[in-house]
């Protein structure tokens, strides 16, 4: 038993062979059917002439059947991939209905059968990169000295904005579905120091954007003794590391998806940084009501994200648009030490910055922002015990991949995609 792609690869030719997969495509002659298989590794071609003894089978097959094939393996220029199969012998695993995805069905229905379509290469593509995308992540954090840790789902307390939290009801208590994994990131690095996880998120935001789901992948770290400089340097280095990683191991699935493979390696360090105050500036000739204090729109963050090109940093946001846990300026307290990594189409991909390590002004930001420090009191604690400098950011990492592989929209860089409409399968 091989795989498809060692056949594409030339490693069997004029060599008999066994595949094992599903019928993506069929067409039939009176002396022939062509049969296209894919399996994970790719798609071939396949002829079944009318005196082979499975010619039979081959006529009960439809689109999607599982099925083995053996036959030998041929190099052939005409073929999708350059190769193809001519069977010799097949038998029928499971005989699919008739398959509801044709060429003339619609986005929205394509959508709406999500479990089925997740099957399309493009899927299947998308899918490969996102795990490499994963894997170089981890590689990085760990060539620092990170250690993954797994925060819990279940919060009691908000961590962004209340009006973005899923309630729900654990046995007799009110719990909520968490925003980010911060907070308790940010426990962890008093034992651990430098720490991150790659987990869901969920906020329960009404936007439809292209960049908008209510559970996404978060990428994050927290780590102690550090400032913005260090943050940022952090922040570009993994997304250059994990550009470059891309960019060597995934170019098929870039040229196989039509994608811009180019701008991985334009990915250099040190990123463009401006300030919010710039950003502002920079924006009031397309945006003239857009004043300072106001938080950047999605259209906004495109703007100025097609301006540079490139990833790049807009940071020192007002205090009053950030959440209680950012840390300000002694000096300027109306200015908040957080940083937005920004890149073209999408805008923001990630948010960091430093947190407020003084219990004291930790509490009046709650108390301004409508919170009870009570219900923070293990939060409290860790400025009353051993508090010092620290940061941390959040990526995202559908956001990634959709500026990654010009996705049309976020919903193709995640399996399951849950939006405001979409919680099926």
């Amino acid at each position: 038993m091989v795989k498809i792609g060692q056949v594409l690869e030339g490693c069997c030719s004029d060599q008999k062979v066994t595949v094992r997969g599903w019928v993506y495509r069929k067409r039939e002659g009176k002396e022939l059917i062509f049969l296209i298989i894919r399996d994970s590794t790719g798609f071939i071609q396949c002829t079944v002439k009318k005196a082979s003894p499975c010619w039979n089978e081959a006529q009960k097959l439809t689109i999607e059947s599982s099925l083995t094939l053996e036959g030998t393996a041929r190099q052939d220029k005409r073929a999708p991939g350059g190769y193809e199969i001519s069977a010799e012998d097949i038998s029928i695993i499971g005989l699919a209905e008739t398959f509801p995805i044709s060429k003339d069905k619609s986005e929205e229905f394509i959508r709406d059968i999500r479990h089925l379509w997740l099957r399309s290469r493009k899927m299947n593509l998308v899918m490969k990169v996102r795990a490499e995308v994963l894997e170089a992540a981890r590689q990085y954090f760990r060539s620092q000295d990170y250690t993954e840790v797994s925060p819990p789902m279940f919060i009691s307390a908000a961590v962004e904005g209340g009006s973005t939290l899923f309630g729900l009801k654990y046995f007799d208590q009110d719990l909520y579905l968490t925003q980010s994994s911060q907070l308790y990131l940010e426990i962890l690095i008093y034992s651990l120091e430098k720490v991150y996880c790659i987990a869901p998120s969920f906020r329960a935001e009404k936007s439809r954007t292209i960049r908008h789901l209510t559970e996404y992948w978060h990428i994050e770290g927290e780590w102690p003794f550090a400032d913005m400089n260090d943050l940022m340097r952090f922040e570009e280095g993994l997304m250059e590391h994990v550009c470059k990683s891309i960019g060597e191991k995934c170019k098929k699935e870039f040229t196989e998806l039509g994608a811009d493979i180019s701008k991985l390696s334009a990915v250099k360090v040190p990123f463009p940084r401006i300030t919010y105050t710039e950003a502002i500036d920079r924006l009031k000739l397309k945006n003239p009501p857009l004043k300072w204090g106001d938080d950047l729109g999605y259209e906004d963050e495109k703007a100025l994200a097609d301006e540079f090109g490139k990833p790049f940093f807009v940071y020192d946001y007002p205090t009053a648009i950030k959440a209680f846990y950012c840390k300000n300026y002694r000096e300027k307290p109306e200015i908040a030490m957080s940083a937005d990594m920004m890149v073209p189409r999408i805008g923001e991909i990630s948010t960091g910055g430093a947190r407020e390590d003084d219990k004291d002004l930790l509490i009046k930001r709650m108390q301004e922002q409508g919170l009870k420090p009570e219900d923070y009191e293990w939060y409290l604690d860790l400025r009353r015990y051993g508090t010092m400098p620290h940061v941390g950011f959040g990526m995202g990492l559908e956001r990634l991949l959709v500026w990654m592989l010009d996705l049309d929209n976020i919903i193709d860089a995640i399996p399951f995609p849950r939006t405001t409409r979409r919680f099926y399968p």
